[in-house]
């Protein structure tokens, strides 16, 4: 098979191209070459999807199957559809969960109301994309894949939290480099929390096995629904710092300390207010059903711990708590 993946240089669009390379597929990524290198046995062709027209260096490959995981560019992928639509017999487009309008009702799937789509057409920058702007994007560019490809070509695949080797977001990361160092360690002390997540790899494999064997639709990319409390609880014993003993503070006294919930800066990564559990709860089964295939909840654990000691136990992170917020939070409660 030939396939292009328009990315190809970090997390999820480097794991699939590493995955197909491995099957002895060939792989081209097209990409700006920044974020770092195309997988060995990978193709790089330099493509900035950000100028007007560049996809169009695109228009002479012939391609099997395409690959495209664009983020808050409505443009990016009109600009795609335009330039290779026709000759591809498999797309798959990664879209997200956040295309849901309802964040509340646990269970939702696939046929459960969407986001308003976003049909604004500029790059939106990290910084610009809110959550509706971020779910309306994907939503319209679903609707473009599917009326340009038809339901017999388009595979739309919704993940939630994708975890794993190369994850930036800081969610295992953070947990697991927290647990190695010991000590009293925040959590948050709720019961019955939901949290989803599927490792890349378990991810990357399923939408490589789709374009081989030709597989359509749309689904909600996301695994069993597990308990936080027990997530945590299970990443802290598999770590077994032999000082850690983990403190549980109330929501409500973390709001109130301004610890921001989900992620980034002075966060609690995976804990959400319970008006937005439906957020993480959706119903896995069709996806399961369809071929994706979980690893167990240790391997992405000690995969976790073993990025964080690669990249730095003390780094600057994206999410979570520095040593001195968890101190002063601390001191705080006794």
């Amino acid at each position: 098979m030939r396939l292009l993946v328009l990315g190809g240089t970090s997390f999820l669009s480097k794991q699939i191209a590493y995955d197909a390379v491995a099957r002895g597929h060939d792989v081209v990524c097209a990409a700006r070459g920044q974020s770092g290198a195309v997988p060995e046995g990978a193709q790089l062709l330099v493509v900035d999807r950000d100028q007007p027209g560049a996809i169009n260096a695109l228009a002479g490959y012939r391609f099997d199957a395409v690959v495209d995981v664009a983020t808050g560019a409505l443009g990016w992928v009109l600009d795609a559809l335009d330039t290779l639509a026709d000759g591809v017999r498999h797309w798959t487009f990664v879209s997200s969960i956040n295309a849901y309008a309802d964040t509340a009702t646990p269970g939702q799937t696939t046929d459960a109301p969407l986001c308003e789509p976003v049909l604004d057409t500029r790059h939106f920058a990290l910084t610009e994309l809110t959550v509706e702007r971020y779910g309306g994007t994907k939503v319209a560019s679903e609707n473009a894949v599917r009326e340009r490809l038809g339901p017999d070509r388009a595979f739309i695949v919704r993940p939630g939290v994708i975890s794993g080797p190369g994850d930036q977001m800081d969610r295992f990361g953070y947990w697991s480099a927290r647990f190695t160092r010991g000590g009293p360690t925040v959590i948050p002390d709720v019961a019955d929390h939901p949290l989803q997540h599927i490792d890349v790899r378990d991810l990357a494999t399923w939408i490589v096995t789709a374009a081989e064997h030709h597989h359509t639709g749309t689904y909600d990319a996301v695994g069993p629904v597990l308990d936080l409390h027990t997530v945590l609880h299970e990443a802290a014993t598999l770590i077994g710092a032999p000082d850690l003993h983990l403190v549980p503070i109330a929501p409500d006294t973390l709001l109130a300390a301004g610890i921001t919930p989900w992620g980034g800066p002075r966060s609690l990564p995976f804990w959400l207010p319970t008006p937005m559990h439906g957020l993480v709860s959706h119903d896995p089964t069709p996806a399961l059903a369809a071929g994706l295939t979980p690893r167990p909840l240790s391997d992405t654990i000690h995969t976790a711990l073993t990025d964080e000691h690669a990249r730095g136990l003390t780094r600057p992170r994206t999410a979570g708590l520095t040593p001195a917020e968890e101190r002063e939070l601390l001191d705080q409660q006794f």
